[in-house]
């Protein structure tokens, strides 16, 4: 692909993305930022949010794990739809009767200042380490495969990268985002639709011969039900119901996406049509993988050692400009569409959470907001380099998997707080939230040799809620009072 052509696509694509700014921000004022003034329209924020849940990593990765482990991924994707189905039935009425901006003010009514600030701690730890994880893996294909062309350095890439971020989300916030997540969706489910459009056209597939093919593909085996095994479905279903539940339902990236609908109801019908959007383009992601390696067998493509190389590979080197423009354009809009909502709720949240904006006029509002946005913008900007310094995967990967442990003490503080009415000790939870992934981490480590063998997987989030569960339960007192609500 002429490398001329892919920047002019690039600055293309963020030139609408500032356009799409323009008209979202106009009289923007911080309410904007933080809510988009409770006005999105349910459908098109579930539309968006199909975009932000597949990132960068899904986009490349899912279809090249197909050949490691078939479509045991779809067992993960079923919990995950119970899980947005429980969000919505549970926790949305919730936030949407407390009135929440940041939802971890709900830790603030419930326990108290310490819990409170444990909470928002915790995910802005998280989610600033999981946001620049993904976008240092996605742009280092970019990097490899296009700027390096112009011998442009990864650092100004990075750099130049999160100001185009800054530039079309520091005044309308969540609001824009609520709108470009609508254009990402659009590129990422073009592109897969595309490329499988492009291969079984070149294996000459009709629509019949096409399903016949996958369905009859080892790689396209669903269930798993070896105990042991880490793709058991047991492990994957209720491990992905959880991780929903605190990876959206108690995360405040991608609830305030949600909590920008006029009413709770229009936030459920956007929870519900969602599950079901992202169920299919899950789906899509798993049979393209199974016919990249069809077309890769077929047609002598050796099969790259690290198989999430397998779809850029095809896409930009065997089926066309078309498909290699599509591909370019979805690779670019799965890795910003989770950069730039995370970079927003990190501002949310720590300005809500941490510099209680709330008391503050109007017009120190507005500068607050902007300091705090340049800061975390600044701030995901140098955890990518540090990535790329590091200059080892299993590294940065691992980093990644620990900072994922600080959503388990989320989980047991927000489910403590729903179902309990005991009173906690408020001052304890900190240490409570630090004891639980520590001891999650070890346990992970050596449970073959405690468990005969067992392997933990996603499922280790449970276990984490669990134990901060039983912190809390042993920190805390019966609750006497009678109209305790």
């Amino acid at each position: 692909m002429n490398p001329y052509l892919v920047l002019s696509l690039i600055l293309g694509y963020f030139f609408v993305l500032v356009g799409i700014s323009f008209f979202t921000s106009r009289r923007a004022d911080t309410q904007t930022f933080f809510t988009a003034n409770r006005k999105s329209p349910w459908l098109v924020v579930a539309f968006g949010m199909v975009g932000a849940t597949l990132s960068g990593v899904t986009f490349i990765s899912v279809p090249g794990e197909v050949g490691n482990s078939a479509f045991s991924y779809l067992q993960f994707v079923l919990g995950n739809i119970v899980g947005y189905w429980l969000v919505a039935g549970f926790l949305l009425p919730l936030y949407y009767r407390l009135n929440l901006v940041s939802i971890y003010s709900f830790l603030d009514q419930r326990f108290g200042n310490a819990s409170y600030k444990t909470g928002s701690f915790f995910f802005i730890i998280s989610k600033l380490i999981g946001a620049a994880f993904r976008l240092y893996l996605v742009a280092g294909v970019l990097q490899i495969a296009f700027f390096d062309t112009f011998d442009i350095p990864f650092s100004i890439t990075t750099v130049v990268t999160i100001a185009l971020i800054w530039v079309y989300t520091f005044r309308g916030g969540i609001k824009t985002i609520v709108w470009t997540d609508t254009l990402q969706t659009l590129f990422l489910i073009s592109a897969v639709i595309f490329t499988i459009i492009a291969i079984s056209q070149n294996l000459g597939f009709d629509l019949p011969t096409l399903v016949e093919r996958i369905a009859s593909e080892p790689s396209s085996k669903t269930f798993f039900w070896d105990w042991r095994s880490g793709h058991n479905f047991f492990k994957q279903f209720f491990a992905g119901m959880f991780i929903t539940i605190v990876m959206v339902g108690m995360d405040q990236d991608m609830m305030q996406k949600n909590l920008t609908c006029k009413n709770k109801k229009e936030a459920q019908k956007n929870m519900l049509v969602f599950s079901f959007s992202f169920l299919i383009a899950v789906f899509l992601f798993l049979c393209l993988g199974v016919l990249l390696y069809v077309f890769a067998g077929q047609t002598g493509i050796p099969i790259p050692e690290n198989t999430d190389d397998l779809y850029p590979l095809i896409a930009l080197n065997h089926l066309g400009l078309p498909v290699g423009i599509a591909f370019l354009m979805g690779i670019t809009a799965a890795a910003y569409s989770s950069a730039d909502s995370a970079l927003t709720a990190l501002t949310t949240s720590f300005s809500i959470d941490f510099i209680k904006i709330d008391r503050y006029e109007e017009q120190k509002r507005q500068r607050i907001k902007k300091l705090v946005h340049l800061l975390f913008s600044a701030l995901l900007a140098t955890v990518i380099l540090i990535f790329h310094a590091i200059s080892n995967e299993s590294v940065v990967v691992a980093v990644f998997t620990v900072a994922g442990y600080t959503y388990g003490p989320i989980l047991g503080l927000f489910i403590f707080g729903m179902f309990s009415k005991r009173i906690v000790k408020d001052r304890w939870v900190p240490l409570i939230a630090v004891i639980s992934p520590v001891s999650c981490f070890f346990i992970s480590k050596y449970s073959e040799w405690l468990f005969h063998g067992y392997k933990f997987g996603f499922e280790l989030l449970i276990l984490n809620g669990i134990i901060t569960l039983t912190g809390l339960w042993i920190f805390s007192r019966k609750n006497d009072a009678k109209n305790n609500e």
